[in-house]
This record gives structure tokens, C-alpha cells and sequence, in this order.
């Protein structure tokens, strides 16, 4: 659930005391684990209208939920009432011992985005979110404060460049000149009307068009523009029937995520590795083996991602998404005994993309 609270009104606070209060909600965030924090109004501009746009144009594909509230999401007093600023934050996640590209040039290994390789982020932002939520309810002994990592229906990104923590990038990432883009966000909604920071003056991806044209299944419609229906994301952890032929074979070994349009991005050089011990890679599953991870049967699937955000796929989507990557990969006696395993799987899901990838090597199922 968001994290809640609402005190007893106290005398308004004056400028000052606010001002201070900012000074004391960046320290507390430092201490929390959080690489920086912005203020913002609830004023989401030109954004509302690309998010308008991009729903228009049917490229959430069957996120329905992107769609089901409304302008709540661009305009917090509308989910929140009363709301005046919101509190933005980051928090740094990736590991420097990953090495994403080595996995991605290794056909017969797995490549699960770079965020869901420890655990659940969700829980542990919420967390600490709450924490600093009661700090600041503490201090100021007033106000109504309600904290979001993924849990409501918020811009986040839009939010987050209006606080001063980077630019909406042409692959619609959030990109900070200091730290890349490998990080999570997270919100507190307030009452309170905090001093506020200044937005990123400009965009500084300049002529650049690298995550534009890196893009696997080419999802990007133009420079700022995502067709989540085509992205590797959307289709492996998202979209949960079965994915179009046309593009299976792009999709490579990439079985849950994909990285490409960061690991690809300039700015990353600039990103800071996490010391954030939650955030480890667990299971060997920075670079496991596809033959490995296709016989874990149910129970393994759900033990071994018990706290991590994969489990939300479920252990049929997981196979579905095993068998696109064996049948990209390259012909062997491993790869065909990992699919004919599964050829007869109870799903039709499972069954119908375990049978294309044991046709792209040539291949009848064992009946």
C-alpha cells in the first residue's frame, strides 16, 4: 500500500522555517540512501498532453492502467487532494560487476534487465520513503504526506524533471548529467508549500539519436517517442499472451527487459555504481544459462525469484520468454533437449512459442 500520514494541524510555517525544513529533507534523504531529491508544483504542463498523445495513439498496447485514471496522474491534487508539491527522489541501482554487454553477446546466456537483478525495489523505496515521510511530519508538526514508487497513478518522470533531477532523454528516460540513467524514482506528495527547485534549463541530447537507432525492434517512433508495443520491456514483462512472430527474433536472449537505449547512452559513463546491498544480482542471474533457467519448474521459478520483480511475470510468461531466446540461439543438442522438454507443456502459450523456436532450428516437437 502507499504510505500515508496526516497530522494534526499546527501554526503555518513561515518561509524560513521552510527553507530550513528543505535543508533537513535533503539530509535525511542522503541518510536514507538516496542520491538526490527535488521539489516541484503539480503543474505537469506539456506533459499531460504527450501523455494524452501517446494514449491516443495506442502505444500503451493492453497497459490499460496506464489509461484508467485519467489526468489523476498528471495532476496530483486530483489523486491526492490537497496536494501542492511533490517531493521527487532517486536512488541509484546498478551493480559494476553485471557486465551487461558480455551477457548480451553471449547467445546462449540470459539477459534480464539490469534492475531486476536483485531485489524488489519497490519494497525497499517504499521504506524508506516512509521514513523520510515521518521525518518530515516530525518537523513540521503539520501537513498530509503519501509516498509512491510504482504504486499509483503518477508522471513520475515529468515530476522528476521539474525538480531539477534531469532531462526526459530521446529514448523518455530520465537522464541526469552526473548519474546517467540507471536509477529508480520515487515520490512524496505533500501539503506543504516547500520552496521549490528549478527545472532542467534544456535537453542535452544534442544530435545524438544512439538509443533511437540501437533499439532492437526499432520501438521508437521518433526522438521522444516510445511504442511500448514493439519494446522489448512491454513485450517480456508486460504483454501477456503471445508475442508476434515478426518480432521474436529480434528480441535476441533478452527474456526479461532489455537495457539497450541505456547501455548505448553517452551520459551512462557518468553513472555511479549502487552500494545498496538489496540491489546485488541474486541466483547467478546476471548471466545464466537459458538451457538452465528453461527447466526450472514452477516451484524453482517462484523460490528463486521470491523478492524480486520478475515473480510478477509468473512462471508461464517466464518459459514464454525462455523459448523466444533458445530459438535465437544458436543450433545445439542443449538447445534442442531445453525446448523438446517443454514441448508439451500444459500451456498453450508455452507450447506455441517453444514450437516456433524448435522450428527456427529445424526442428519437430517430440510428441
Amino acid at each position: 500500500m502507499d504510505h500515508q500520514t496526516t497530522s494534526a494541524p499546527a501554526p503555518r510555517p513561515t518561509r524560513e522555517q521552510l527553507q530550513a525544513l528543505v535543508v533537513d529533507i535533503r539530509r535525511w534523504a542522503d541518510e536514507l540512501g538516496f542520491q538526490q531529491v527535488g521539489i516541484t508544483d503539480t503543474d505537469a504542463g506539456e506533459h499531460e498532453h504527450h501523455l494524452e498523445a501517446w494514449l491516443a495513439a495506442d502505444y500503451h498496447g493492453t497497459m490499460d492502467y496506464m489509461a484508467r485514471h485519467g489526468v489523476k496522474r498528471s495532476r496530483p491534487d486530483e489523486l491526492v487532494a490537497g496536494t501542492a508539491r511533490v517531493i521527487s527522489l532517486r536512488m541509484d541501482y546498478l551493480s559494476t560487476d553485471t557486465q551487461p554487454l558480455q551477457v548480451l553477446d553471449s547467445p546462449t546466456s540470459a539477459y534480464i534487465s539490469r534492475y531486476a537483478l536483485g531485489r524488489d525495489y519497490h519494497k525497499l523505496m517504499r521504506a524508506r520513503l516512509a521514513k523520510l515521510a515521518r521525518k518530515i511530519e516530525g518537523a513540521a508538526q503539520r501537513g498530509n504526506y503519501r509516498a509512491f514508487v510504482d504504486s499509483a497513478p503518477v508522471l513520475e518522470r515529468a515530476f522528476a524533471e521539474k525538480a531539477g533531477l534531469g532531462w526526459i532523454a530521446k529514448n523518455t528516460m530520465l537522464i541526469n548529467s552526473q548519474a546517467g540513467s540507471w536509477f529508480f524514482l520515487g515520490e512524496i506528495y505533500t501539503d506543504l508549500p516547500l520552496p521549490t527547485d528549478a527545472a532542467q534549463d534544456q535537453k542535452h541530447c544534442g544530435s545524438c539519436t544512439a538509443c533511437l537507432d540501437v533499439c532492437p525492434t526499432q520501438a521508437f517512433t521518433g526522438p521522444f517517442q516510445l511504442d511500448a508495443r514493439r519494446c522489448i520491456s512491454y513485450l517480456t514483462i508486460e504483454h501477456q499472451g503471445s508475442i508476434d512472430p515478426a518480432l521474436r527474433p529480434l528480441m535476441g536472449n533478452r527474456i526479461f527487459g532489455c537495457d539497450d537505449c541505456q547501455l548505448c547512452c553517452p551520459w551512462n559513463k557518468f553513472a555511479q555504481p549502487s552500494n545498496e546491498a538489496d540491489f546485488l544480482p541474486r541466483h547467478g542471474l546476471a548471466s545464466a544459462d537459458l538451457a538452465t533457467l528453461i527447466a526450472w519448474d514452477e516451484e524453482t521459478f517462484l523460490r528463486k525469484t521470491a523478492g524480486s520483480p520478475i515473480r510478477r511475470i509468473g512462471h508461464e510468461r517466464w518459459l514464454r520468454n525462455l523459448a523466444i531466446a533458445l530459438g535465437n540461439a544458436a543450433r545445439s543438442e542443449e538447445v534442442i533437449q531445453a525446448l523438446q522438454h517443454r514441448a508439451a507443456h500444459p500451456s498453450q502459450l508455452v507450447r506455441e512459442h517453444v514450437h516456433w523456436a524448435l522450428a527456427r532450428h529445424g526442428v519437430s516437437p517430440i510428441a
